[in-house]
């Protein structure tokens, strides 16, 4: 998708931001001496970037206190850059921890002020809740399951849930970094690897924002099978997903069913890839023509839809399941909006967005399935927008192998990228909005690789979600929401 890349201001970006005349994609820097907001608007599927300089000052007034959206990704420009926002509310580190030196931002390329100090110590300072009978719960972060790491503080009173706070960057691995200093031809690899369950969406993102920059048309073919790709990682995250609130429930039986039947998902995409959690397949320029036939895609298809009624049946007349979800880890809309949450998660509060309907990515927006929202906000709302998201799906599928076009699967794909060019891939992953942003400088040379994963947009929503609940509700809550460690890590 083609960017424009607009010279502007802090007043220019509060006003459109206050307007809403499009959306907060990212919030970020090239290399320290600017700020960069990449605005989406939906309704016209185009993208604009305001790029605003710091004329050598290495602060500004922090936008948070205006637009809550923003309140991470300022303390993320921090810690990559050091560009410090005065008079951030909650300001403190996200990725970078107590190793770490505290002038030590990766990011940055330009000089930091003479005798700068930063503000704030690598040690996680929590918030702490006062009153009689408050106290504190740390959980994290290692977890008794086989999960990522992250902390969670959560302040309460009795089994009441006054304040959660989440502290992660436990796996930060500095994935854009290294995508500044690798080749082209072997980008994609880390790319696709920023979490490994979105793996497809990740490489749909970067295949889409290198073609931008080089300009390349794909085949239809080549869309067809990206979203055919796309579509099988959604569906299969959506079971396991469904799967682990039976767990947590106590539905043993439906959750070790959704399991099963998650692999034969996962049977689909060896089917059109050659591998099951579809690594190495889509790549700029099309994708890897995979060594097994589709012949029999279609009847599978209809065998998983078959043996997904009765489990997913069974899950929405249990009774017992649906008190544990009913009016549990509300999310009003008006939160929903005021921080820019994405995905299911959204969708659940009556938010009506997901990119397949707006911006091209694969063969969407043509072949886009109707948007599934829901209301209430809670956890229920969430799985039944996963549930009637796994039958469009499964319809979309249909849909895509009945109309896949005859033609060649990739093209050739320059070894470098073109000089002063600002590429970007906007993708519904099966978390939300996906966001792939490269930026090259006067001699092809990467000099900003940024990414925007959808939880971490939506971590902030568990935490608003939780409070005024019990503790013994947390565990749905966050399984709900689904999010991803690595994802937000980067």
């Amino acid at each position: 998708m083609q960017v424009e890349r607009i010279p502007s201001n802090f007043t220019e970006l509060n006003a459109v931001l206050k307007e809403r005349r499009g959306r907060l994609g990212h919030f970020t820097s090239i290399d320290g001496s600017q700020l960069i907001a990449l605005i989406l608007y939906p309704q016209e599927g185009k993208a604009s970037l305001l790029e605003i300089p710091l004329e050598g000052a290495n602060s500004y007034h922090s936008l948070t206190p205006h637009h809550a959206q923003l309140h991470w990704f300022e303390r993320a420009t921090y810690d990559m850059f050091g560009i410090l926002p005065e008079g951030h509310p909650r300001f403190k580190h996200i990725y970078m921890h107590d190793p770490y030196e505290e002038n030590f931002f990766p990011l940055r390329r330009v000089h930091l002020p003479e005798n700068f100090q930063s503000p704030i110590k690598r040690h996680f300072s929590f918030l702490e809740v006062k009153g009689e009978g408050v106290y504190e719960l740390p959980v994290g972060p290692i977890h008794a399951g086989i999960i990522e790491p992250g902390h969670f503080r959560f302040s309460c009173y009795g089994e009441t849930i006054v304040n959660l706070e989440i502290q992660l960057g436990y796996v930060h691995r500095g994935v854009e970094k290294r995508l500044t200093e690798v080749a082209l031809p072997r980008m994609h690899f880390i790319a696709e690897a920023v979490a490994s369950d979105t793996a497809a969406a990740n490489a749909l993102a970067h295949a889409e924002a290198v073609e931008s920059m080089l300009e390349l048309a794909v085949s239809e073919r080549s869309k067809y099978l990206r979203s055919m790709a796309l579509e099988i990682e959604r569906l299969a995250m959506h079971i396991i997903d469904v799967g682990g609130i039976a767990t947590d429930i106590g539905l043993l039986g439906i959750a070790s069913t959704m399991g099963r039947l998650r692999g034969k998902a996962l049977g689909l995409g060896d089917m059109l890839a050659g591998s099951r959690f579809l690594r190495g397949f889509i790549v700029p320029g099309g994708v890897r023509a995979a060594s097994r036939t589709l012949s029999n895609f279609k009847s599978q298809i209809t065998i998983l839809r078959h043996e997904l009624k009765e489990p997913l049946n069974m899950f929405l007349d249990n009774q017992m399941a649906l008190e544990r979800m009913r009016e549990i880890g509300v999310l009003k809309n008006s939160l929903c909006r005021e921080f820019g949450m994405v995905g299911p998660a959204a969708r659940a509060s009556g938010e009506a967005y997901d990119t397949r309907q707006h911006f091209p990515h694969g063969a969407y927006p043509a072949m886009a399935p109707p948007v599934v929202t829901a209301k209430d906000g809670d956890i229920l709302a969430r799985e039944m927008v996963r549930i009637k998201e796994i039958w469009s799906t499964l319809d979309t599928l249909d849909r895509l192998i009945d109309n896949l076009p005859e033609g060649q699967t990739q093209i050739e794909v320059p070894d470098k990228l073109p000089s002063d060019k600002i590429g970007l891939g906007v993708v519904e992953a099966f978390r939300g909005e996906l966001v792939h942003l490269i930026i090259s400088g006067p001699k092809g040379e990467v000099l900003r690789y940024a990414i925007k994963h959808p939880s971490f947009n939506n971590w902030t929503a568990l935490a608003i979600a939780i409070r005024n609940n019990l503790i013994a509700d947390f565990p749905l809550c966050n399984k709900s929401f689904s999010l991803s460690y690595s994802g937000n890590d980067l």
